[in-house]
């Protein structure tokens, strides 16, 4: 019974629990809804604040842009009202000149209308006159303009003929004594040793038995020599002699050396021939430096670049018509400089220019072209002031001058060539020269005989009294000069001397 009584309460306990526990969930639910719903409320309020407040801006931003363009709409109105004022004003102004432009071609054309009128009235009095004039000089028109023209060029050549002569009376007065006087000065106070051009070396022997140790076993020796130096080793019945034949004059040099080196030292065989070369070219390079210095401190000229320098110092082992190059060169430096001198001028720019005038033959078997325009193009590829280089490239009247620099050097390497024993020619070339002087000479009309004279240095052109006059005289010597320059190449210059004959031949019976 009390478990049972137990087991009854026990079961009310728990109704009753779960009555208030139902009731406590109830009120905790309403409580939270009641938040939920403030919230929200709350919420809408606040959204519709920030609706309000978004509106307002955007009125007032809208409003904004709205006077902003219509200001701006207004501007550009005002603009265009301007613009189209200033269109009409030149519209009116082109009309106007339209008017002005359509009267003056009116004018013109009335003009022009009168001047055709009076052309073809002064044409048929021309023709008239002309017709007249015929049939009083019993010739035509043509007729008459060749008479003219040739009467006015007759004239014409005898007044250019006797101008010329005063010219060049007065300009020899005015220049041949300072000319004088300052070349015969650089010649006297300039010596230089002259060479003789060869391309072939002969190298003495000891005995003739050792052209057969040249030689060597099967040629093996003369091959290889001559394939390390370039140059042909020839063994002939010359007694006790060999020849070493090669145009470059380097090579031939060094060959010739390393031969002599060979002689000497009895030991003939591939390896020691090698040897021998390699230690010949390096005496020959360190000679070229050396020589190459010693110009330039000779000559008093400083700051030139080594490669320059050393290709200036293989000039000593290059002829030009048997004058060694590196010596011409300093002689025309030194006579560059005294030229200089004399004219006031800058004695260190005169003598670089001389020296370096004919560097390009230096390499002129390596590269194609004229010597002066290869020297030209490494003096400014090495750094030589712009002087030096027209120096250079024009010592040979070959371009426009435009500096006394380059007179002088063209002078002095001219005095240098020209004085006596500096330069040998062959006799068919001398010759050639001498033939060519007198047909130049004689292709001129009027001309009856015409000499070579002193080595090719006076032409006497003898003319035909009957066709020439006085004047022309003169002139015709002129002429011949100006075109032996451009024809001919010679050194120094060449005196034309133009004598007009007359001959009277009478018998006494």
């Amino acid at each position: 019974m009390q478990f049972i009584l137990a087991f009854i309460f026990f079961i009310v306990g728990i109704g009753v629990g779960w009555a208030a526990l139902k009731m406590w969930d109830n009120s905790r639910v309403n409580g939270v809804n009641n938040q939920i719903a403030q919230k929200l409320k709350d919420a809408e309020e606040r959204e519709e604040n920030i609706k309000r407040t978004k509106i307002s801006e955007t009125r007032e931003e809208v409003s904004t842009l709205r006077q902003e363009a219509q200001k701006e709409i207004k501007e550009r109105r005002n603009e265009l009202q301007r613009s189209e004022r200033k269109i009409e004003q030149k519209e009116e102004n082109l009309d106007k000149k339209l008017d002005k432009v359509s009267r003056k071609e009116d004018e013109l054309r009335v003009k022009h209308e009168e001047i055709e009128k009076r052309r073809a009235k002064l044409e048929e009095t021309i023709q008239l006159q002309e017709t007249k004039l015929q049939e009083i000089a019993e010739m035509t028109k043509e007729q008459a303009q060749e008479i003219l023209l040739n009467k006015v060029e007759q004239d014409a050549s005898h007044m250019l003929g006797l101008k010329l002569k005063e010219l060049e009376e007065r300009a020899q007065r005015e220049a041949e004594k300072k000319a004088r006087d300052i070349i015969l000065g650089a010649m006297q106070r300039c010596a230089v040793e002259s060479a003789g051009e060869s391309s072939i070396s002969v190298v003495p022997l000891p005995s003739e038995e050792i052209k057969g140790r040249i030689i060597g076993r099967e040629g093996r020796n003369i091959r290889t020599f001559e394939s390390l130096t370039g140059v042909d080793l020839i063994i002939d019945d010359t007694p006790e002699a060999v020849m070493l034949s090669c145009f470059d004059p380097i090579r031939r040099e060094i060959a010739r050396r390393a031969m002599e080196r060979l002689v000497v030292d009895g030991r003939i065989h591939p390896a020691r021939i090698e040897d021998l070369i390699e230690k010949a070219a390096r005496d020959i390079d360190n000679e070229m430096i050396t020589e190459g210095e010693n110009a330039i401190l000779e000559m008093g000229i400083k700051n030139m670049n080594n490669e320059l320098m050393r290709t200036l110092g293989q000039l000593k082992f290059r002829f030009s018509y048997g004058q060694n190059v590196l010596a011409h060169s300093m002689e025309v430096a030194q006579i560059a400089g005294i030229i200089a001198a004399e004219l006031g001028l800058d004695e260190e720019t005169a003598r670089r220019g001389g020296l370096l005038h004919d560097i390009g033959k230096a390499i002129d078997r390596q590269i194609e072209g004229p010597h002066a325009e290869i020297g030209a193009d490494l003096a400014k590829r090495l750094g030589e002031r712009p002087e030096i280089v027209s120096c250079i490239a024009s010592h040979h009247d070959n371009l426009e001058i435009h500096s006394i620099y380059e007179v002088i050097v063209s002078v002095a390497d001219a005095i240098s060539a020209a004085r006596p024993g500096a330069r040998r020619e062959s006799l068919d070339a001398y010759i050639k020269r001498l033939e060519n002087l007198e047909e130049i000479a004689r292709s001129f009309e009027g001309v009856s005989q015409a000499f070579a004279i002193q080595a090719g240095r006076e032409v006497r052109v003898i003319l035909n009294s009957s066709r020439t006059d006085e004047g022309s005289v003169h002139k015709l010597a002129y002429d011949i000069a100006k075109r032996v320059e451009a024809e001919l190449k010679y050194p120094g210059q060449i005196k034309i001397n133009v004598t007009r004959e007359t001959r009277a031949t009478e018998f006494a019976k």
